[in-house]
């Protein structure tokens, strides 16, 4: 198997394709983990390769002296690759974004009014709805928010090459990094301020890299569930941010 485009990032030929070939599986993991947040309607092997030509860009940018590792960095860029040809693509319909964006609005409402997060009961009589309804809008808008926390800063018009967080061309510029940092705290705070059971789903999803189905073990619901607590927190988290950085 060969690649084209020679490499600028000091590998040889052979040492460029062996880095592409051992991370393949590196291309999966993340499409693994793209695709929960996503309707099935959305091809697996076309994010795959997305993916490839991800990790393909990395191998080729990646340099060792600045001291990243190079799975850090790969993951990064592979992620990026794929979120920007989602972004491409409609693959959410118009109607679940404009729900999506209701909500995001009605939480950020409520959050203002109240001083403090709402519950999921207040967040469904704000919507005018049910318990049952507001659970199946969660599930239904789940697609609408590329629901991962590097998504929710590059939404934020972060300078960065490709869309991509951290990466060697952003580091480069002292004020993409103190942007960066600085949204970075902001979403820590955000995160810090979350109901406990969106906070231990993010926490549990992020940090610990655990699947739906195996936060849902540890915390005693199902899987379905996991996925509409997970929407909600990110839901409340670009809510935060939003508002953070519009009136900061």
């Amino acid at each position: 198997m060969s690649y084209p485009n020679p490499s600028n990032s000091g590998f040889s030929p052979a040492e460029r394709e062996r880095m592409i070939i051992e991370n393949v599986p590196l291309v999966h993991y993340v499409v693994g983990r793209i695709m929960v947040s996503l309707p099935g309607t959305v091809d697996r092997e076309d994010l795959i390769s997305c993916g490839l030509v991800g990790l393909i860009n990395a191998v080729d940018r990646f340099d060792a002296e600045r001291g990243v590792k190079f799975e850090t960095y790969a993951t990064q860029v592979i992620r990026g690759s794929i979120m920007e040809s989602l972004r491409g693509e409609d693959w959410a319909p118009r109607s679940v974004r404009e729900k999506y964006r209701r909500l995001e609005r009605v939480i950020s409402e409520l959050e203002g009014r109240l001083g403090r997060p709402p519950d999921d009961a207040e967040i469904a009589e704000a919507m005018g709805m049910n318990l049952d309804d507001y659970y199946e809008l969660l599930s239904s808008v789940s697609a609408a928010s590329l629901l991962s926390l590097e998504e929710l800063l590059t939404a934020e018009e972060v300078p960065a090459a490709n869309g991509v967080l951290a990466s060697p061309e952003t580091q480069a510029n002292p004020a993409s990094v103190a942007q960066e940092k600085e949204l970075r705290r902001l979403l820590a705070e955000s995160i810090d301020q979350l109901p406990e059971r969106d906070r231990q789903v993010i926490a549990l999803y992020y940090h610990e890299e655990l699947t739906l189905r195996e936060i849902g073990e540890v915390l005693g619901v199902t899987e379905s569930r996991v996925c509409q607590i997970h929407t909600q927190a990110i839901v409340r988290l670009r809510a935060k941010l939003h508002e953070a950085i519009h009136l900061g």
